[in-house]
């Protein structure tokens, strides 16, 4: 009998002391999607979770990259009609938002524009254009370029046309970090900060009891990347920026960015700098933000006011060359107004 109380004691002392140890934030980096990734998370190291996080991130490039030609969506972009997909969860929830955002937007999101994006050189081809652009090839293009030419049927995801492509690349990191983010969660992480290439979703708080906060950058193409128009608390929600004053090149005095509009084939570059969304699912805010640099500040702002699940927060620039910063009413609080 005295064994067993000694050993009830022992394990109670354990169980205060564990209970005492001050909570601290674990960083974990790496490499994925052509960029970098960080996970930050409070509670003790576990020396597992790197390797799992560079599984998870695998996995999905594995279906989703279309700078791997061995991965799935790379097999369906070089093929005639299309391919068997079988178990894919990954391309298939890509595939899902994908075409839900197409639909809410009117095509403003629209992941088959593909071969319009390695026709102005920001694809996985080498191709760059020059002040004379051949719009017959533009509007040739942008033929083949449509939801509606992608079809799932069981397990067959069909194309109508060889040339029809998808990219997810608007969409992907935001799903690597929401997958990520499950992965914490199913180890019973109950706060932390997911990163990748600046897309972040947060959960909890840190140990000062401070929510996660993350930067949006200054849209300048001079701005460093640690050059910071201000930052934002993340109350368990995503976020996700885009821009085009990071990913241009300039042919003949001629600027051209990456944001490509499918309805007009050519590239958007209006007085919006910037689009930063917020929603539970990073995949979502990923694709809003995309939406947004096509839509421009007024039609951004319409669409974020049409859907109760997105807040946009846009920077954009006046006649005079200043910044200026609206938002949606949802982000009052967030920035003391």
């Amino acid at each position: 009998m005295k064994y067993f109380s000694f050993l009830g004691l022992f394990i109670l002392l354990l169980s205060c002391s564990a209970q005492n140890i001050p909570a601290e934030v674990q960083t974990i980096r790496g490499q994925t999607m052509g960029t970098y990734y960080q996970v930050s998370y409070v509670g003790v190291w576990d020396e597992t979770l790197p390797a799992a996080i560079d599984s998870m991130l695998a996995a999905v490039n594995g279906e989703v990259s279309t700078y791997d030609p061995n991965s799935l969506i790379s097999n369906f972009n070089t093929s005639e009609k299309g391919i068997v997909l079988g178990d894919a969860p990954h391309l298939r929830a890509n595939l899902t938002l994908a075409r839900e955002v197409y639909e809410k937007t009117d095509g403003a999101f629209d992941p088959t524009v593909m071969p319009l994006v390695n026709f102005w050189g920001f694809g996985y081809t080498e191709e760059k254009q020059g002040s004379q652009v051949d719009t017959a090839k533009v509007e040739q293009i942008r033929m083949h370029v449509g939801m509606n030419l992608v079809e799932l049927k069981g397990d067959s995801l069909i194309k109508a046309y060889p040339d029809v492509q998808l990219d997810f690349s608007a969409c992907a990191k935001g799903y690597g970090i929401d997958q990520v983010a499950q992965l914490l969660s199913a180890r019973s992480l109950e706060s932390y900060l997911v990163d990748i290439g600046g897309e972040a979703r947060a959960k909890g708080r840190k140990p000062d009891d401070q929510l996660w906060r993350v930067g949006i950058n200054i849209p300048e193409e001079e701005a460093a990347l640690n050059d910071i128009f201000t930052a934002v608390p993340l109350n368990n929600i995503s976020i996700a920026t885009s821009g085009n004053y990071r990913n241009w090149y300039e042919a003949d005095g001629v600027k051209y960015s990456h944001t490509i509009n499918p309805k007009t084939g050519f590239p958007e570059r209006t007085e919006l700098l910037s689009a930063s969304v917020f929603h539970q699912n990073c995949i979502a805010a990923d694709a809003y933000a995309t939406s947004c640099m096509v839509l421009g500040v007024e039609k951004a702002l319409s669409l974020a006011q049409r859907l109760p699940e997105i807040e946009v927060y846009l920077i954009f620039s006046r006649p005079d060359g200043s910044m200026e910063a609206r938002y949606t009413s949802g982000l009052n609080d967030l920035f003391n107004e």
